[in-house]
Protein backbone atom coordinates (compact mmCIF):
# COMPACT_ATOMS: atom_id res chain seq x y z
CA UNK A 1 0.00 0.00 0.00
CA UNK A 2 1.32 3.38 -0.90
CA UNK A 3 -0.19 6.56 0.77
CA UNK A 4 -0.31 9.85 -0.49
CA UNK A 5 1.23 13.17 0.53
CA UNK A 6 -2.30 14.42 1.39
CA UNK A 7 -2.19 18.70 1.39
CA UNK A 8 -5.55 18.71 1.82
CA UNK A 9 -7.66 21.91 3.77
CA UNK A 10 -9.92 19.28 5.66
CA UNK A 11 -10.67 17.11 6.10
CA UNK A 12 -6.89 16.28 6.22
CA UNK A 13 -4.70 13.87 7.03
CA UNK A 14 -4.17 11.79 10.00
CA UNK A 15 -1.36 10.36 12.14
CA UNK A 16 -0.74 7.57 10.38
CA UNK A 17 0.01 5.77 13.67
CA UNK A 18 -3.19 6.61 14.80
CA UNK A 19 -5.17 5.19 11.67
CA UNK A 20 -3.16 1.46 12.31
CA UNK A 21 -4.55 1.42 15.78
CA UNK A 22 -7.91 2.57 14.59
CA UNK A 23 -7.61 -0.32 12.49
CA UNK A 24 -6.43 -2.83 14.49
CA UNK A 25 -9.31 -2.28 17.47
CA UNK A 26 -12.20 -1.68 14.53
CA UNK A 27 -14.07 -5.10 15.13
CA UNK A 28 -12.87 -5.72 18.75
CA UNK A 29 -12.11 -2.37 20.94
CA UNK A 30 -10.43 -3.38 24.24
CA UNK A 31 -12.05 -7.00 24.31
CA UNK A 32 -15.20 -5.67 24.34
CA UNK A 33 -16.62 -8.06 21.26
CA UNK A 34 -17.60 -4.59 19.44
CA UNK A 35 -16.66 -1.64 17.61
CA UNK A 36 -16.35 2.03 18.94
CA UNK A 37 -18.84 2.69 16.46
CA UNK A 38 -21.37 0.51 17.74
CA UNK A 39 -21.33 1.26 21.65
CA UNK A 40 -24.01 3.19 23.18
CA UNK A 41 -22.84 7.00 24.53
CA UNK A 42 -24.06 6.00 27.74
CA UNK A 43 -22.74 2.55 27.91
CA UNK A 44 -19.32 1.57 30.44
CA UNK A 45 -17.32 0.56 27.92
CA UNK A 46 -18.03 4.15 26.04
CA UNK A 47 -17.66 6.41 28.40
CA UNK A 48 -14.26 5.78 29.61
CA UNK A 49 -13.58 7.21 25.83
CA UNK A 50 -14.43 10.77 26.50
CA UNK A 51 -13.38 11.02 29.55
CA UNK A 52 -9.58 10.12 28.72
CA UNK A 53 -9.93 12.63 25.43
CA UNK A 54 -11.15 15.19 27.56
CA UNK A 55 -8.30 14.75 30.09
CA UNK A 56 -5.59 14.63 27.78
CA UNK A 57 -7.41 18.09 26.07
CA UNK A 58 -6.87 19.57 29.44
CA UNK A 59 -3.60 18.72 30.18
CA UNK A 60 -1.86 19.09 26.66
CA UNK A 61 -3.75 22.89 26.48
CA UNK A 62 -3.41 23.51 30.24
CA UNK A 63 -7.26 24.39 29.58
CA UNK A 64 -8.03 26.32 33.62
CA UNK A 65 -10.45 24.62 35.96
CA UNK A 66 -13.09 27.13 35.10
CA UNK A 67 -13.47 26.39 31.93
CA UNK A 68 -15.90 24.03 30.15
CA UNK A 69 -14.95 21.27 27.27
CA UNK A 70 -17.68 20.55 25.09
CA UNK A 71 -17.57 17.65 22.54
CA UNK A 72 -20.75 18.16 19.82
CA UNK A 73 -21.58 18.25 16.52
CA UNK A 74 -22.47 21.23 13.65
CA UNK A 75 -18.97 22.10 12.98
CA UNK A 76 -17.32 25.28 12.55
CA UNK A 77 -20.80 26.56 10.65
CA UNK A 78 -22.69 25.86 13.44
CA UNK A 79 -20.63 27.31 15.80
CA UNK A 80 -21.07 30.75 14.02
CA UNK A 81 -24.87 30.81 15.33
CA UNK A 82 -24.62 29.03 18.31
CA UNK A 83 -21.52 31.61 19.49
CA UNK A 84 -23.87 34.58 19.70
CA UNK A 85 -27.17 32.38 21.00
CA UNK A 86 -24.79 31.54 24.01
CA UNK A 87 -22.89 34.51 24.53
CA UNK A 88 -24.81 37.73 23.88
CA UNK A 89 -26.32 37.34 27.64
CA UNK A 90 -28.62 40.23 27.01
CA UNK A 91 -25.89 42.35 25.19
CA UNK A 92 -27.17 43.75 21.71
CA UNK A 93 -24.16 43.89 19.44
CA UNK A 94 -20.73 41.90 19.08
CA UNK A 95 -17.52 43.08 17.44
CA UNK A 96 -15.92 41.00 14.44
CA UNK A 97 -12.43 41.07 13.30
CA UNK A 98 -12.89 40.52 9.60
CA UNK A 99 -9.70 38.60 8.29
CA UNK A 100 -11.55 36.67 4.97
CA UNK A 101 -13.57 34.00 3.95
CA UNK A 102 -14.31 32.42 7.22
CA UNK A 103 -14.71 35.86 8.99
CA UNK A 104 -17.57 36.89 6.56
CA UNK A 105 -19.10 33.53 7.26
CA UNK A 106 -18.96 34.05 10.93
CA UNK A 107 -19.73 37.97 10.57
CA UNK A 108 -23.36 36.54 8.20
CA UNK A 109 -24.38 34.21 10.75
CA UNK A 110 -23.94 36.78 13.56
CA UNK A 111 -25.88 38.71 12.14
CA UNK A 112 -29.13 36.87 12.58
CA UNK A 113 -29.29 37.04 15.92
CA UNK A 114 -27.20 40.72 17.23
CA UNK A 115 -25.66 43.92 15.81
CA UNK A 116 -22.54 42.71 14.33
CA UNK A 117 -19.41 45.65 14.67
CA UNK A 118 -16.95 45.00 12.07
CA UNK A 119 -14.09 46.49 14.46
CA UNK A 120 -11.34 45.80 11.60
CA UNK A 121 -11.19 44.64 8.11
CA UNK A 122 -8.43 43.02 5.43
CA UNK A 123 -10.97 43.66 3.10
CA UNK A 124 -8.64 46.35 1.34
CA UNK A 125 -5.38 44.38 1.23
CA UNK A 126 -7.18 41.50 -0.21
CA UNK A 127 -7.35 39.40 2.80
CA UNK A 128 -3.43 39.27 2.78
CA UNK A 129 -2.53 40.33 6.86
CA UNK A 130 -4.17 40.90 10.15
CA UNK A 131 -5.13 44.26 10.60
CA UNK A 132 -2.99 46.24 13.06
CA UNK A 133 -4.44 45.80 17.07
CA UNK A 134 -3.83 49.80 16.92
CA UNK A 135 -6.43 50.12 14.25
CA UNK A 136 -9.10 47.95 15.55
CA UNK A 137 -12.78 50.04 16.70
CA UNK A 138 -13.62 47.86 19.77
CA UNK A 139 -17.39 48.72 21.73
CA UNK A 140 -16.50 48.14 25.21
CA UNK A 141 -19.92 47.14 25.54
CA UNK A 142 -20.19 44.70 23.26
CA UNK A 143 -20.68 41.10 24.48
CA UNK A 144 -17.34 39.48 22.94
CA UNK A 145 -14.89 40.13 20.23
CA UNK A 146 -14.83 37.69 17.53
CA UNK A 147 -11.57 36.52 15.65
CA UNK A 148 -10.69 33.72 13.29
CA UNK A 149 -7.27 32.48 14.41
CA UNK A 150 -6.42 31.50 10.88
CA UNK A 151 -7.61 31.62 7.54
CA UNK A 152 -7.35 28.45 5.67
CA UNK A 153 -8.27 30.41 2.43
CA UNK A 154 -6.20 33.33 2.55
CA UNK A 155 -3.24 31.61 4.34
CA UNK A 156 -3.13 34.43 7.57
CA UNK A 157 -3.09 33.69 10.92
CA UNK A 158 -2.48 35.37 14.19
CA UNK A 159 0.69 35.09 15.92
CA UNK A 160 -0.28 36.77 18.89
CA UNK A 161 -3.17 37.07 21.10
CA UNK A 162 -5.24 40.43 20.82
CA UNK A 163 -5.66 42.06 24.07
CA UNK A 164 -9.38 43.39 24.24
CA UNK A 165 -9.71 44.55 27.39
CA UNK A 166 -12.74 43.24 30.21
CA UNK A 167 -14.78 42.19 27.14
CA UNK A 168 -14.34 37.92 26.21
CA UNK A 169 -12.34 36.91 23.26
CA UNK A 170 -14.11 34.72 21.14
CA UNK A 171 -11.83 32.14 18.53
CA UNK A 172 -12.49 30.04 15.80
CA UNK A 173 -9.71 27.92 15.97
CA UNK A 174 -10.57 25.23 13.46
CA UNK A 175 -7.63 25.26 11.16
CA UNK A 176 -4.73 26.24 14.17
CA UNK A 177 -6.27 24.40 17.22
CA UNK A 178 -3.58 21.93 18.78
CA UNK A 179 -0.78 23.16 16.68
CA UNK A 180 0.90 24.97 19.06
CA UNK A 181 0.54 26.50 22.51
CA UNK A 182 -2.15 28.81 23.37
CA UNK A 183 -3.16 30.89 26.52
CA UNK A 184 -6.43 29.38 27.00
CA UNK A 185 -7.45 31.80 30.20
CA UNK A 186 -7.09 34.76 27.61
CA UNK A 187 -9.76 33.60 25.68
CA UNK A 188 -13.60 33.58 26.84
CA UNK A 189 -14.17 30.47 24.21
CA UNK A 190 -12.26 28.80 21.74
CA UNK A 191 -14.13 26.30 19.50
CA UNK A 192 -12.92 24.63 16.28
CA UNK A 193 -13.76 21.73 13.75
CA UNK A 194 -12.15 18.64 14.57
CA UNK A 195 -10.70 17.51 10.91
CA UNK A 196 -7.62 19.96 10.35
CA UNK A 197 -5.07 18.47 13.23
CA UNK A 198 -7.69 16.19 15.70
CA UNK A 199 -9.64 13.17 13.66
CA UNK A 200 -12.38 13.02 11.33
CA UNK A 201 -15.16 15.45 10.54
CA UNK A 202 -18.21 15.51 12.57
CA UNK A 203 -16.57 16.77 16.07
CA UNK A 204 -16.35 19.80 17.22
CA UNK A 205 -14.80 21.34 20.12
CA UNK A 206 -15.78 23.97 22.42
CA UNK A 207 -13.97 25.61 25.19
CA UNK A 208 -15.74 28.27 27.28
CA UNK A 209 -15.67 29.53 30.68
CA UNK A 210 -18.00 29.16 32.78
CA UNK A 211 -19.30 32.59 33.71
CA UNK A 212 -20.02 33.20 30.00
CA UNK A 213 -22.95 30.39 29.69
CA UNK A 214 -26.32 29.98 31.18
CA UNK A 215 -27.63 32.66 29.81
CA UNK A 216 -28.57 31.55 26.16
CA UNK A 217 -31.33 33.15 23.60
CA UNK A 218 -34.99 31.53 24.51
CA UNK A 219 -34.56 29.90 20.98
CA UNK A 220 -31.60 28.31 21.23
CA UNK A 221 -32.21 24.40 20.57
CA UNK A 222 -31.30 22.26 23.69
CA UNK A 223 -28.01 20.73 21.93
CA UNK A 224 -27.12 24.06 21.14
CA UNK A 225 -27.13 25.16 24.46
CA UNK A 226 -23.78 25.13 26.07
CA UNK A 227 -25.35 25.41 30.02
CA UNK A 228 -27.07 21.72 29.00
CA UNK A 229 -24.42 20.23 27.55
CA UNK A 230 -22.05 21.35 29.73
CA UNK A 231 -24.70 19.74 32.55
CA UNK A 232 -24.86 16.50 30.66
CA UNK A 233 -21.09 16.29 29.94
CA UNK A 234 -21.62 16.64 26.22
CA UNK A 235 -24.20 13.89 25.91
CA UNK A 236 -27.36 15.92 26.07
CA UNK A 237 -28.04 13.91 22.63
CA UNK A 238 -26.25 11.23 21.14
CA UNK A 239 -22.18 12.69 20.50
CA UNK A 240 -20.13 11.76 17.40
CA UNK A 241 -18.76 8.56 19.36
CA UNK A 242 -15.89 7.89 17.12
CA UNK A 243 -14.50 10.89 16.44
CA UNK A 244 -14.24 11.83 19.96
CA UNK A 245 -12.11 8.17 19.84
CA UNK A 246 -10.18 8.88 16.98
CA UNK A 247 -9.83 12.48 18.68
CA UNK A 248 -8.35 11.18 22.20
CA UNK A 249 -5.89 8.54 19.93
CA UNK A 250 -4.35 11.85 18.54
CA UNK A 251 -3.97 13.44 21.51
CA UNK A 252 -2.18 10.47 22.90
CA UNK A 253 -0.08 10.92 19.47
CA UNK A 254 0.84 14.48 20.06
CA UNK A 255 1.61 13.77 23.91
CA UNK A 256 4.35 11.22 22.61
CA UNK A 257 5.76 14.38 20.37
CA UNK A 258 6.69 16.53 22.97
CA UNK A 259 3.42 18.00 23.24
CA UNK A 260 2.00 21.35 21.77
CA UNK A 261 5.32 22.88 22.31
CA UNK A 262 6.32 19.81 20.32
CA UNK A 263 3.88 20.23 17.82
CA UNK A 264 5.65 23.92 17.05
CA UNK A 265 9.11 22.87 16.21
CA UNK A 266 7.36 20.54 13.45
CA UNK A 267 5.25 23.10 12.27
CA UNK A 268 7.40 25.76 12.40
CA UNK A 269 10.33 23.28 10.62
CA UNK A 270 7.90 22.98 7.78
CA UNK A 271 6.11 26.02 7.05
CA UNK A 272 10.12 27.39 7.21
CA UNK A 273 10.89 24.97 4.29
CA UNK A 274 7.92 25.80 1.61
CA UNK A 275 8.43 29.45 2.88
CA UNK A 276 11.69 29.78 2.10
CA UNK A 277 11.76 28.66 -0.98
CA UNK A 278 9.03 31.12 -1.96
CA UNK A 279 11.15 33.97 -0.97
CA UNK A 280 14.08 32.97 -2.80
CA UNK A 281 11.91 32.45 -5.92
CA UNK A 282 10.83 34.74 -9.04
CA UNK A 283 8.61 31.99 -10.10
CA UNK A 284 6.46 31.06 -7.59
CA UNK A 285 4.95 34.16 -4.86
CA UNK A 286 3.23 33.77 -1.37
CA UNK A 287 0.15 37.09 -0.87
CA UNK A 288 0.50 36.75 2.78
CA UNK A 289 2.85 39.35 4.47
CA UNK A 290 5.29 37.77 6.51
CA UNK A 291 4.86 38.49 9.73
CA UNK A 292 0.88 36.95 9.39
CA UNK A 293 2.08 33.84 7.04
CA UNK A 294 0.05 30.41 7.94
CA UNK A 295 2.04 27.42 9.69
CA UNK A 296 -0.82 25.87 8.37
CA UNK A 297 -1.66 26.67 4.87
CA UNK A 298 0.68 27.95 2.77
CA UNK A 299 -1.26 29.42 -0.23
CA UNK A 300 1.45 30.40 -3.42
CA UNK A 301 0.75 30.92 -7.18
CA UNK A 302 3.03 30.81 -10.31
CA UNK A 303 4.39 33.36 -12.04
CA UNK A 304 2.40 31.91 -15.09
CA UNK A 305 -1.21 30.55 -14.01
CA UNK A 306 -0.96 28.77 -17.90
CA UNK A 307 1.45 26.19 -15.74
CA UNK A 308 -1.26 25.70 -12.82
CA UNK A 309 -2.55 22.38 -13.99
CA UNK A 310 0.50 21.18 -15.52
CA UNK A 311 2.22 21.38 -11.81
CA UNK A 312 -0.76 19.75 -10.20
CA UNK A 313 -0.56 16.95 -12.83
CA UNK A 314 3.28 16.86 -11.79
CA UNK A 315 2.29 16.64 -8.27
CA UNK A 316 -0.12 13.90 -8.76
CA UNK A 317 2.31 11.65 -10.41
CA UNK A 318 4.41 12.33 -7.34
CA UNK A 319 1.90 10.87 -4.89
CA UNK A 320 1.29 14.94 -3.75
CA UNK A 321 -2.86 15.92 -3.49
CA UNK A 322 -5.11 18.65 -2.32
CA UNK A 323 -2.42 20.87 -3.64
CA UNK A 324 -4.74 22.83 -5.84
CA UNK A 325 -6.08 26.75 -4.41
CA UNK A 326 -9.11 27.61 -3.00
CA UNK A 327 -11.56 28.75 -6.11
CA UNK A 328 -12.18 31.73 -4.85
CA UNK A 329 -8.20 32.79 -4.95
CA UNK A 330 -6.89 29.89 -7.19
CA UNK A 331 -3.18 29.40 -7.01
CA UNK A 332 -2.52 26.65 -4.96
CA UNK A 333 -2.55 25.85 -1.51
CA UNK A 334 -0.15 23.95 0.26
CA UNK A 335 -2.04 22.88 3.95
CA UNK A 336 0.69 20.96 6.38
CA UNK A 337 -1.12 20.32 9.45
CA UNK A 338 0.14 18.56 12.54
CA UNK A 339 0.20 15.27 10.63
CA UNK A 340 1.88 16.25 7.51
CA UNK A 341 5.70 14.60 7.82
CA UNK A 342 8.59 16.50 7.04
CA UNK A 343 8.96 14.14 4.06
CA UNK A 344 5.69 15.09 2.82
CA UNK A 345 7.03 18.99 2.62
CA UNK A 346 10.18 18.16 1.65
CA UNK A 347 9.13 16.26 -1.37
CA UNK A 348 6.49 19.22 -2.39
CA UNK A 349 9.92 21.68 -2.50
CA UNK A 350 11.93 19.21 -4.44
CA UNK A 351 9.33 19.00 -6.90
CA UNK A 352 8.66 22.73 -7.30
CA UNK A 353 12.10 23.59 -7.68
CA UNK A 354 12.46 20.93 -10.32
CA UNK A 355 9.17 22.34 -12.17
CA UNK A 356 10.95 26.06 -11.89
CA UNK A 357 13.84 24.31 -13.26
CA UNK A 358 12.30 22.79 -16.46
CA UNK A 359 9.87 26.17 -17.04
CA UNK A 360 10.90 28.84 -15.62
Amino acid sequence: MTRVFNFSAGPAALPEPVLRQAADEMLDWHGSGMSVMEMSHRGKEFIAIPAEAEALLRELMAVPANYKVLFIQGGAMAENAIVPMNLLRGKASADYINTGEWSKKSIKEAKKYAKVNVAASAEASHFSCIPKRDTWQLDPDAAYVHICSNETIGGVEYHFTPDVGNVPLVADMSSSIMSRPVDVAKYGLIYGGAQKNIGPAGLTLVIVRDDLIGQALACTPSAFDYKQQADNDSMLNTPPTYAIYIAGLVFKWIKARGGLPGMEVHNRAKAALLYDLLDASAFYSSPVAREDRSLMNVPFKLRDEALDEAFLKGAQARSMIQLKGHRSVGGMRASIYNAMPVEGVQTLVAYMKEFEARHG
